[in-house]
Formats: C-alpha cells, structure tokens, sequence
C-alpha cells in the first residue's frame, strides 16, 4: 500500500516534469534585458569613451585666444607707412585673487556683525563687496607708482568676473614710457599685477594717404585658424572660449587687404577647476603670429607733396598721380582728411563729430564725382578727329564771344570773352568754348558718347580701394529720355562738348584718362600693386594717326606755354629740362561751387607721369580756375617727381624697411 502511488502523488509527480510557459517567457524576458543591458555598457565605455572624453574636457578644460599683430604697409621704397607700436597695460589676474577674496569677505561680514547691522547684504552682494575692494587696492598701489588716480568700475569688474575669468582685468590702459618705467620698477615678481603688452596700430605720417591706406576697429570675433598648429585651439565651442580684442580693416587697403594682414591667431589651454578658476600650467601653448606685410605703389614724398599744398591753400578737392606705364598709383590724396592715429586703439566721440563736421569720410578723389570741365575737350578733340568732324588745320571756327544755341545765347566762358578765328590748337590752348560748341554739335552726342564709353570714362576704374564710387555718368539722348523723360536738346549737346551738363567722372577716372592719352592708348587701370619688376599696360590703341596725335598734344602743350595754364611760366613753376603737357578745366555746379582742374603728363618726349587734380573754387572762367587752383598742385607733384628721379633731394625716411610682400591683385 504504502509503494502504490496516490492520485494526489501522482499528480505531484506530474507537475514537477511538465514546463510552465509562463516562466519559460520570463527567462527568455530576463535574458534580453541582461543582453540589453551588456549591450548599452559597452556602447557606452566602448563607442562612446571618446564622446564622453570630449564632454569631460569641455567641461574642465578652456581656451583663450590673443590675435596675431596685423603686417605692416610700405611705400614703394619701403618706407612703413602703417605699422604697430606696443600698447602697455597693468593688468590683474582676478583668478589669482581667490584667496584674497574670500578673506576680504569674511572680513566684510565680521564687520557688519560687529556694528550690529541686521541689514546685512546678501552673500552675493558681499562677494562683489570684497572683490571691488581687493581690486581696488592693488589698482591704490598702481595710483602711487603712475600718478593716476583711477577707481574701479564695479559692474564692469562684476561682468568680468562673471564672463571672463580667465582673462587678465586691465586695471590702467596705455602707459606712457615714464609710466611704465615707474610700474615696472615697483612691480613685485610674484604680484597678480602684471604688464600686459598688446600692440595697437600706428601710423608714422599721420593723415598722410588715410583714405588710401584705411584703419582698423576693434574686433571680438577672432577665430582659430585651420592652420593644422591651431588644432588644439579650434576644437572648443564658444562658451567655454574666452577671446582677447583683436582688429578688423576698415576702409581702404586695411579693408580691403584685411585678410592677408591679419594675423595668425595663437593662444592657451587650460585646465579650471569647478570653480572656474585656472589650474596652471597650462595644457597647450601656440604664440601668435603677425600677418603679412605689403608694399604698396604709393611715393609717399609724392603724397605728402600733394596733401601740403591742399592743405595750405585750404582747398576741398583731390590729387591723383599715376605711373604712365604701369599704372601704378603713386599718389591719391584727399582733403579734407582725418589723423589715422586717432583711430589708435579706438576713435573718440569727439574726433568722430570732428570728422563729421569737416565732412572728411569721403575720399574726393575714387567718390567725387563732378563735370570734368573743359579737360573733357581733350576726349571731345579725339572723337571729332576720329569721326572726321575736326581736321587739325583747316577746321577751324571764329569766337566773338557768344553764340545762338537753339533758342538760348551761349557765351565763351573762359574768362577773356573772345578768341576770332582759331583752329584746334589753339581751340585747346585758350580753350574756347565756341569752338567746341560749333564742332560738338557737328559730330552729335552719340559720337561724343562712343567716344568717352571707349576710354572707360562711363564706369569705375576697379583700384584696389573698397567704396569706389559708380555715379560716373557720360549721358547721351537714351539715357536722358529714360532717366529725366525728357527728350535731348542742342544745348545738351553743347554743354556736354565742354564737359558741363551731365557729365560726371572721379579725379582718379581723369589721372588714368591722362595716361592713356600720353600712352596713346585708351584704357589705363590704376594699381596699388608694386612689383620689383613692373609690368608695362598695352591697351586699344587711341586711334589717331601721328599728325592728329601731335596737334592734340601741340594744343596741350600750348595751354602752358602761353594759354589758359600760362601762370606755370612763372619761375617758381619751371622744371628745367622737362616739358609738360596739359589741360584746364572749370566745371559749373548749379547751387555749388565750381571745380578747377588740371590735368597734365610728363615729359612731352617720353611720358612717366600723369598727374589730375580737382578742387573746389568758387570763381568762373578758366583762368582764374585751373589755372591758378589746380596747376600750381600738379606742378609741385611734378617737381618732386623729377627731383627724386635726378637726385637732387634725397627721400623721406622713417624708421627702416622690412621685407614685404607686393600688394596682390584682388
């Protein structure tokens, strides 16, 4: 009995053997979850240690970045035009204060508790409490050495502590040498305080060429390069970067060449603690390094020639000297004009409205703009030989001083009322207004135009200068009937043969139209590029046969000898040994003043320099415009010119040259 089994055993017995699906499930439920579970592990220490490594350093680790010094500019004899001069500053190290400050606080807090003060500022307000006061104290003991008797600004040393910790807290900015001097002798080896020299830009002639050669502004967006020795500072995103005042060009070559002259940015890599604070030394180091350096076409005896004589007649205008072969520009001034030092380190509210009010921004001679006066008869002399309007001996026309355009009296304007019969040479010489009225309206303004459009004068000249200005106009019957909605008129005519009416063209436009005519070629592209071994510019050639040629230029050359520039026979204005070939000219703006100018090139021989000048007077006629205006400041560019090439006064020098690279094209 007791060996049989019972229902109830035998029940048991075949419990034991079966399987449970229900636990089945969780086994194979449990499994997956460990299997899960192994897989996320090694994801996460296997594929992503190198993740989790960045996000650690990013976290304890920083960067500060310090710009490279911009390169320097020079004049084609490597005379430093624009370079840097150091800029000293005391300057303290408020993660070096920790201590100090934590030691004020509670000094601060004992204080408040002893007097009995239960309006006891918050924590935070004490903090900021004791750091202005500790700072104070060693900017005290800078005071002593220098004399000064600067404070602390509290919420700029707060926003600093706050924002950027890591950086060194100017204290005194621009010490004088004396100043310096004095700091440096008292200054503890171990002391938080510490020199901090940072270079700033200078300019050794002050306003000389500053519409040329630009300035710079502050800049807090410095980058890393992808430079591959940057590696180690380009990795980090911005909150964790802290960036030293670097400089961005503004306006003429520092703009335009902005990117070559700046330089390579360097910089640190710390370790912080969770504080914030730096853990030294540091992790890497790179030394920034300074840019580029340039040389440029400019002569800067040349310049400063032109702008002093600008200057001391107190004139508004502009002067463009340019390289007959090349094209180089060796001078390109304007006035009024502005000190490029007082950009350095930044440009005062009050310099600021002081450049304002003397309206000296603009660059007269790439932005203004005006009627070229009677220069323009020299484009207007072309197109009538060219189109067979104008012969050189017999085509001639007979001035009483006045003649009927239309329904309209146009009088000869060019100071003397009456010339009688001339032909072209001495048309161009005296400069007789009846006669190129006569003969402009002979050949029509469409030839006119054509004529203009084939010397470029109809758009900018392309100089490597940012803010050239595109406002140059040579109108003609379409566009006026497309801009005004007005139909064109003899007396457009009439007025466009003497360079007034519409007409519109830059100082820098009539420097490059001179050359060309003196190359006999039509096209000349201005350059600030210098080469060691220059390149000579061939362009289309100006069209006319050797006789049209010489009576063009016998008529120019008359202008001196005995026409409207005749005030350049004086003894102050002769260059022996040099003949120079020229034009006058005196726009009439409605409502403004006039323009005088001169345009010239020399020697008649065999050109090299082509000179333009425009300035505002305010009396009419040729004579009393750009003969006794304009002249007289291409003449002393001209001399200059040729003393240098003779020897007969050294250069300007300035501190040495460094080697440099020539300007690149664009």
């Amino acid at each position: 009995m007791a060996n049989t089994p019972t229902e109830r055993s035998g029940s048991l017995v075949e419990a034991h053997k079966g399987y449970d699906p229900r636990t089945l499930f969780f086994y194979f439920a449990v499994a997956a979850l460990l299997l899960s579970l192994a897989s996320g592990l090694a994801y996460q220490q296997l594929i992503k240690t190198d993740e989790y490594h960045e996000r650690e350093r990013q976290q304890n680790q920083r960067r500060i970045l310090v710009p490279g010094p911009r390169g320097n500019i020079y004049d084609r004899q490597g005379r430093l035009l624009v370079g840097n001069r150091p800029r000293f500053a005391v300057t303290i190290h408020l993660d070096e204060l920790r201590k100090e400050f934590r030691r004020e606080y509670i000094k601060i807090r004992k204080n408040y508790r002893a007097l009995g003060d239960k309006d006891i500022p918050s924590s935070n307000e004490l903090a900021q409490i004791a750091r202005y006061s500790v700072v104070q104290t060693y900017l005290d003991k800078v005071n002593a050495a220098t004399g000064r008797s600067e404070k602390v600004n509290a919420s700029d040393l707060n926003r600093h502590f706050h924002g950027e910790l890591l950086l060194p807290y100017n204290l005194v900015d621009d010490l004088n040498p004396e100043e310096y001097a004095r700091v440096i002798e008292q200054l503890p080896v171990q002391s938080p305080l510490q020199i901090y020299a940072s270079s700033t830009r200078h300019y050794p002639y002050g306003s000389a060429a500053s519409h040329v050669l630009g300035y710079v502004v502050a800049n807090d967006e410095i980058e890393a390069d992808d430079n591959p020795a940057n590696r180690n500072l380009a990795i980090f995103n911005e909150k964790n970067t802290f960036k030293m005042h670097g400089t961005v060009g503004r306006d003429g070559i520092e703009s335009e060449y902005d990117n070559l002259l700046q330089g390579d940015t360097g910089g640190t890599v710390y370790r912080v603690d969770p504080a914030g604070y730096r853990v030294e030394p540091p992790i890497y180091r790179r030394v920034p390094v300074q840019g580029k350096s340039i040389t440029t076409s400019l002569d800067i005896d040349l310049q400063m020639v032109a702008e002093h004589k600008l200057s001391t007649d107190n004139l508004i205008g502009a002067a463009a000297a340019i390289d007959i072969n090349t094209g180089e520009v060796l001078a390109l001034a304007s006035k009024p004009d502005y000190d490029l030092n007082l950009f350095s380190p930044r440009l005062s509210s009050a310099a600021a409205k002081k450049i304002n009010e003397d309206k000296a921004w603009m660059n007269h001679a790439t932005q203004g703009v005006w009627p070229p006066g009677s220069t323009f008869k020299i484009l207007v002399s072309i197109a009538g030989m060219r189109s067979g309007a104008i012969d050189p001996d017999t085509s001639t026309s007979t001035c009483t001083g006045y003649m009927k355009i239309g329904n309209r009296m146009a009088n000869c304007d060019n100071g003397e009322a009456r010339h009688g019969e001339l032909s072209l040479r001495e048309a161009i010489a005296q400069s007789c207004d009846i006669y190129y009225y006569a003969y402009g309206l002979q050949m029509t303004s469409e030839v006119i135009a054509a004529e203009a459009r084939r010397f470029h004068l109809d758009r900018p000249t392309g100089i490597e200068l940012p803010s050239e200005s595109r406002r140059m106009l040579i109108p003609d019957p379409t566009w006026k009937k497309t801009k005004r909605g007005d139909g064109w008129v003899p007396g457009d005519t009439a007025n466009m043969a003497i360079g007034q009416g519409f007409v519109l063209v830059s100082p820098l436009q009539m420097a490059c139209f001179t050359a060309s005519i003196a190359r006999k070629e039509t096209f000349t592209q201005p350059t600030l590029e210098h080469r060691a071994e220059p390149r000579a510019q061939h362009n289309e050639p100006i069209g006319l046969t050797a006789y049209q040629y010489s009576a063009l230029i016998d008529g120019m050359e008359g202008c001196i000898t005995h026409g409207t520039a005749k005030i350049l026979t004086r003894p102050e204005y002769q260059i022996p040994g040099v003949r120079i070939v020229g034009k006058t000219g005196t726009s009439q703006i409605p409502g403004d003043l006039n323009i005088a100018w001169f345009i010239c090139f020399a020697p008649r021989e065999k050109p090299e320099i082509a000179v333009a000048v425009a300035v505002q007077g305010d009396t009419p006629g040729e004579t009393f415009g750009g003969g006794r205006y304009a002249a007289p400041i291409a003449i002393e560019i001209l001399k200059k010119y040729f003393e240098k090439k003779r020897g007969v006064i050294p250069p300007i020098q300035t501190e040495p040259s460094k080697p440099a690279i020539a300007l690149p094209p664009r």
